[in-house]
């Protein structure tokens, strides 16, 4: 056979040059031999060494899966449930990208750990529980974030071998649109060839580039979850969710905490209220300053000292110092080292995101883009959604994504949760509205927990009560705003959620009585 195709247990290959012939157990490469019987794993290891040396091989595909973060490997597993031959191309050693390495669990582990001692110095002894010689220990707290992200990570190399996924470690770029070069660490390459690639490539923290990031002083979001101790004070450059999360962290446990923001609010593209309540009770309550619709003209380092540069409003200048500077002015798409050019994709110049159409594919067919690296909000769960229209659209099915619905929150505490249009934006659109909203204070689960900061906020279509968007601050925003979603999902009315009877006593409540706010003003419980 010449330039042929064969199969085995382990898969498809296509040869690169040379005949061969196959007789239960007997091999022959021309140039080469080699003899061995089927049964005999010795022969036959020796005869794939061979191969795999002499690159006669071509791993054949149905899908090849650039990435493996929640996009990726939501993607890879979802082509393997459809039947699809499918493979994981990742440059770590670790599964599972930003978000599960360095980005939302890491960052969850040390919300939720500092959280539990900022309760404990603060609220406990209202609960009647007294504590003595309370304090951090910042060793552990890491180790156990660690041990979290490995949890994880592993959990995603389970799947992959439950669903018979391959997976290689290395730089995945393409040399056509149907094949990619692996490229390892020490400098080898493998090469899978796929019908369909999907890149998942995801993003990356974004640079100022006149202030340098030292990763030891002046930080980004991957070394600020690594701090060995608590510092006396912080600056956090950006009041968008990364900022504030982290930003949060330390103040919990003690930090003085400065947030330095352009915009003349924090979470500025989440609804105007939630930010203006967020801002509100990060000052009340873990006593973080704000400079807002600052412009930070730099940073430098002395010693242990890291001072930050900014103008005010007026243009007047002003110096803040602390131990260390995060910078979290957001994230840029990760779309370096692919090889696009040799395909003849052209990256955004703003943003470097790859362009895609309705149905995320790219200007060459059968290379899809999803996540981060492409347009619209930067989200795990907007990231595994695509991974998943993705799968089904290869597969024939006709998938759907409402890009409305995909809800955003922010792990402070209160949690900040929201779905749907802001109030700002529809009025900018000229859409009549209603709005109803309900505060926490005056939620009976919320007193029993003395989680009374925030509300929920519901806007319903002025003429057909159609719910248009939920926003909300306050306890388990982040699980709330589920309820919200699978609603207007359905296209619900403000009265088919007032209607829907909530179990008491439960934060959900207050969903249904900002509902019944937005009917007719008739909420019970204010």
């Amino acid at each position: 056979m010449d330039y042929g195709l064969w199969t085995m247990d382990y898969g498809l290959w296509t040869m690169d040059y040379g005949l061969w012939t196959m007789d239960y157990g007997l091999w022959t490469i021309n140039q080469n031999s080699v003899t061995f019987e089927k049964s005999s794993p010795k022969h036959s290891n020796l005869f794939l060494n061979f191969v795999s040396q002499k690159k006669i091989f071509t791993m054949q595909y149905d899908v090849v899966v650039i990435g493996s973060g929640p996009g990726g490997y939501v993607g890879a597993i979802r082509c393997a449930q459809l039947g699809l031959k499918t493979a994981v191309v990742e440059k770590y050693k670790t599964y599972g990208g930003t978000c599960l390495n360095v980005g939302c669990i890491p960052s969850k582990a040390l919300l939720d750990s500092s959280e539990h001692y900022h309760n404990a110095a603060h609220t406990f002894t209202t609960h009647g529980i007294n504590l003595k010689d309370l304090k951090v220990d910042m060793k552990q707290m890491i180790a156990r974030k660690d041990d979290v992200v490995l949890q994880n990570t592993a959990g995603i190399t389970y799947l992959f071998k439950k669903n018979k996924i391959d997976a290689f470690e290395g730089v995945g770029s393409f040399v056509d649109k149907n094949t990619i070069l692996v490229t390892k660490a020490d400098g080898t390459t493998e090469t899978l060839n796929a019908k369909n690639v999907i890149i998942a490539t995801g993003s990356k923290p974004t640079a100022l580039p006149f202030l340098p990031i030292d990763k030891k002083r002046i930080i980004t979001s991957t070394e600020a979850l690594n701090i060995k101790e608590v510092p006396k004070s912080m600056v956090v450059i950006g009041g968008g969710v990364i900022g504030l999360e982290l930003g949060s962290v330390y103040a919990r446990l003690g930090t003085k905490v400065s947030v330095v923001e352009f915009m003349p609010s924090i979470i500025s593209t989440m609804d105007a209220g939630l930010g203006k309540e967020l801002q509100r009770v990060l000052k009340k309550t873990l006593g973080m300053e704000f400079y807002m619709g600052h412009k930070v003209t730099g940073a430098t380092t002395k010693g242990k000292t890291v001072t930050v540069t900014a103008d005010n409003p007026k243009g007047e200048a002003i110096k803040l110092e602390a131990d260390y500077c995060i910078v979290a002015v957001g994230r840029t798409a990760y779309s370096e080292g692919l090889g696009l050019d040799k395909i003849g994709i052209t990256v955004e110049e703003r943003g470097k995101k790859i362009p895609v159409n309705e149905h995320l594919e790219t200007s060459v067919p059968g290379v899809y883009a999803i996540g981060d690296v492409i347009k619209g909000a930067m989200l795990a769960h907007k990231a595994e959604d695509e991974g998943i229209y993705v799968a089904e659209t290869i597969a024939g099915q006709k998938p759907h994504i409402n890009y409305n619905l995909i809800p955003g929150v922010v792990y402070t505490w209160p949690e900040v949760a929201s779905v749907g249009y802001t109030e700002e934006q529809l009025k900018e659109q000229g859409v009549k509205y209603k709005t109803g909203s309900f505060p926490f204070k005056a939620s009976g689960r919320a007193k029993a927990s003395m989680d009374t900061d925030g509300f929920i906020k519901v806007l319903a279509d002025e003429a057909t009560d159609e719910v248009l968007g939920v926003h909300m601050i306050g306890p388990r925003a982040a699980d709330m705003i589920a309820e919200a979603v699978v609603a207007m999902e359905f296209r619900a009315s403000a009265e088919d959620i007032a209607r829907i009877c909530h179990a008491h006593p439960t934060y959900t409540e207050a969903l249904k009585e900002a509902a019944l706010a937005a009917t007719a003003n008739r909420a019970i419980h204010i």
